[in-house]
């Protein structure tokens, strides 16, 4: 059987006015499902008997390394499902798998801040992480700008990012205020591209895929919004 090849011609972009909306329709309707799921799955975890013992047991020793090394192979595989165009249902797995991966990676931050951060903390990193991503979402919208050219600057900027998480962890030092700073830019970028490629890139059945794309880069944005939030004002009532 020969393999479908795609081109940016098959791109919602290039499609209907109607099947584009559409597309962008479900694409966000997928994401609201996502983050609502991620925050039962987060709320069940952190709240649960057992939250504090499973979020020291990732964290401690080279323990959160390993965590990193599988949540990294569980979003491959869950991104290549996907954007598998076998079936619509290995598409809705890889979603699911993502999201309970990014919840279970989410937990020892989260511990950490609903209990000793503040009641508020939470609340306020959701806040500020929907309002950032209104507004890049509106700009994109806008504007109508293709931002794909970001994809290898943001390949780069993750691996250093990652190679600074990693030596930090090795050699015991504390990445600190400045770093979670420069890393909510770095993942408002990834949102920034992540959007872009909604109008640009993805193909109208691609939603699913779209959606997940979208997800990981609002989850990222929000984790460190909630690491500049506690660096600054962990602790206060």
């Amino acid at each position: 059987m020969k393999e479908k090849v795609f081109t940016l011609s098959d791109s919602a972009a290039r499609s209907s006015s109607s099947a584009r909306s559409a597309f962008i329709r479900r694409t966000y309707a997928h994401l609201a499902i996502a983050l609502l799921a991620f925050a039962t799955i987060e709320s069940f975890l952190v709240n649960s008997t057992f939250a504090g013992q499973l979020a020291m047991s990732m964290t401690g020793g080279m323990s959160w390394l390993i965590v990193l090394g599988v949540f990294m192979g569980v979003s491959y595989m869950a991104n290549k499902m996907a954007l598998s165009d076998s079936s619509q249902t290995m598409q809705y797995l890889g979603l699911g798998l993502f999201v309970i991966a990014e919840a279970i990676i989410f937990l020892p931050l989260l511990f950490i801040a609903s209990n000793y951060g503040g009641a508020s903390l939470i609340p306020t990193a959701g806040l500020m992480t929907l309002l950032l991503v209104a507004g890049i979402t509106a700009t994109v919208f806008i504007t109508r700008k293709d931002f794909s050219f970001m994809g290898g600057i943001l390949n780069i900027g993750g691996f250093v990012a990652l190679g600074f998480i990693v030596c930090s962890m090795i050699f015991g030092f504390s990445l600190g205020l400045v770093f979670s700073t420069v890393m909510v830019l770095f993942a408002a970028g990834s949102v920034l591209y992540s959007t872009s490629n909604i109008l640009h890139q993805y193909r109208p059945d691609q939603h699913v895929a779209a959606a997940l794309s979208l997800f990981a880069s609002v989850a990222l944005l929000f984790f460190y919004i909630v690491q500049v939030l506690m660096n600054m004002f962990g602790g206060d009532d």
